[in-house]
């Protein structure tokens, strides 16, 4: 990314297109295309790798000096972008606009004619249309101007990414889109796609969680154009009614309002939770996979042992990362689950890693027929299972394959979250071995009182027999704690940029017991002092 005035001199140049547009709608999409320059940037230091920062965070900085020097800059061009970010900019950046827009305007700088049209948008009819898989919403926002020039959003919702937003765009032909969704064809997949209105609220809190999941993914999949559309579907999800205003606007307004209170991902119908996921507790699931083994579908599987065991993994993949949907199969979902999670994961046996494959087939018979999918939808799922087996017998890699002891995996990973190897690992420098007469190798990193004897290993003789009881071990246990979770996340991540400058590893783990211990109780203090780690050092 160029140096900051550079980029702030050229964005204001782009700005004097604005002096000839006459529709806020178009003037506010060229300001959200400008603020999409820099969205998901990173700044590099010199002689360092590039860091990653929260994005947010580089967003709200490089938005607010964008301000600064345009209030300086005193010009219509100044105004104009003044103007648009006061409506699309984050709640700080729209502010300050706010603020350096009306003292250009006392000042006598001219204002473009949209300017004052561009504040006030009204929000209209909702819609959410589905795929016949559920893989994805598109949810359809109408808007307008004080009742003019009237325009559609539509925000992709992608469900086998976490539910996260990959994709938007906006078309002033309303009635032409809502005509086409309304009268859209079979699909060649063996489904049709569900088209239906929803509240604005329901549409509201979709979003809002949707553009949560990802806006905080380190290196979300979004399409090429999302950063264009990045401000301005922001700005028009704080447009539409939240539930509690909807709710007292319901109250005072005679009528039906809209249906239901949420909507249910990927089926465009109301339901138990707009972006919250259903919770399926563990005796439901177990009679959910009892059900399937003792299936017809499930006949021919011959280890069962086995075949539960992928089961289970098939079930809590369907209720904790879609939605509380285990029995929705689709291609991608199956693809995603064989060749993304698993192997990311999931630590499976031997037999489970041969078994696998066959349990899913299986599991597409059973599920899609049992959820009223098509046949040749389940055709189309069960070749994309086919079709990926090669593929995760290559890159599902068994973590013996790191060089480490079977037993030693399995007392790092007494819950198979593969994920988390890496980073328990690193919070245990030594786990063999003797010390002060105990067998580290029969004690369990899991447990508290095992991890202070391990960690007082890890320390030098003499240091060692003094570290018992003390802070500087209760700080390294917090951390350990931490780590052993991953929560937050933010921390692995620190720790990884620090090892790539070269640090040792008891240096990091001071490191970040120091962002610890500064950030306090406050979990958002910690992400920022995380995010700020390596310091800049005075060079």
């Amino acid at each position: 990314m160029p140096p900051p005035n550079a980029l702030f001199a050229e964005m204001l140049r782009a700005a004097r297109e604005l002096l000839a547009v006459r529709s806020p709608l178009d003037a506010e999409l060229m300001v959200s295309e400008l603020l999409g320059t820099w969205w998901r940037q990173r700044p590099e230091r010199p002689g360092r790798p590039r860091l990653r920062r929260r994005p947010a965070d580089i967003e709200e900085l490089v938005g607010e000096g964008l301000v600064d020097y345009a209030a300086a800059e005193q010009s219509p061009a100044a105004l104009a972008l003044l103007s648009g970010i006061a409506c699309l900019g984050t709640p700080r950046q729209a502010a300050k606009a706010e603020v350096a827009a009306l003292a250009l305007i006392e000042s006598g700088v001219a204002r473009p004619g949209w300017a004052e049209h561009a504040g006030a948008v009204e929000s209209a009819q909702c819609y959410v249309n589905s795929d016949s898989y559920g893989d994805r919403d598109e949810v359809i926002c109408v808007f307008s101007y004080a009742g003019q020039e009237e325009h559609a959003l539509v925000v992709v919702v992608d469900y086998n990414a976490g539910g996260m937003i990959r994709d938007g765009w906006v078309t002033s032909h309303v009635g032409k889109l809502l005509e086409y969704c309304r009268g859209q064809a079979p699909a060649e997949d063996g489904g049709k796609a569900r088209f239906s209105q929803v509240a604005p609220p329901n549409a509201r809190r979709l979003l809002e969680t949707a553009l949560s999941v990802t806006e905080t993914m380190a290196d979300p999949p979004v399409s090429k154009s999302f950063p264009s559309y990045h401000a301005f579907i922001r700005a028009r999800i704080r447009i539409l009614p939240p539930v509690q205003a909807w709710s007292s606007l319901a109250r005072r307004t005679p009528g039906p309002a809209p249906a239901g209170p949420v909507i249910a991902p990927g089926t465009g119908m109301i339901g138990p939770g707009a972006g919250r996921r259903p919770v399926w507790r563990r005796d439901r699931r177990a009679m959910l996979a009892a059900e399937f083994l003792a299936s017809d579908e499930a006949e021919d599987l011959s280890d069962l042992e086995a075949a539960g065991r992928c089961t289970d993994h098939i079930i809590d993949y369907g209720c904790d990362q879609d939605f509380g949907r285990p029995e929705r199969v689709s291609p991608a979902k199956a693809e995603t689950f064989l060749l993304d999670w698993l192997p990311r994961k999931v630590m499976l046996t031997t037999a489970e890693q041969h078994a696998m494959p066959h349990v899913l087939l299986s599991w597409v018979r059973w599920a899609g027929a049992r959820s009223g999918l098509d046949i040749t939808a389940i055709s189309k799922t069960l070749d994309a299972v086919f079709d990926s087996m090669a593929t995760f017998t290559r890159v599902y890699r068994d973590p013996v394959s790191f060089g480490l002891e079977p037993a030693l995996v399995a007392r790092l990973l007494p819950d198979r979250d593969l994920e988390a190897l890496p980073r328990r690992a690193f919070a245990f420098g030594v786990l063999e071995g003797t010390f002060r007469g105990t067998d580290l190798s029969t004690l369990d990193p899991a447990s508290e009182e095992d991890r202070r004897v391990l960690l007082a290993a890890d320390h030098d003789g003499a240091a060692a027999g003094r570290l018992t009881g003390t802070k500087h071990l209760e700080a390294h246990l917090a951390l350990t704690r931490r780590l052993w979770c991953g929560d937050p996340p933010e921390l692995w991540e620190a720790a990884q940029r620090l090892l790539d400058l070269g640090l040792g590893r008891h240096e990091v783990m001071h490191a970040l017991i120091g962002a610890i211990d500064g950030a306090g109780p406050d979990d958002r203090s910690l992400r920022l002092a995380l995010g700020d780690l390596p310091p800049e050092r005075d060079d």
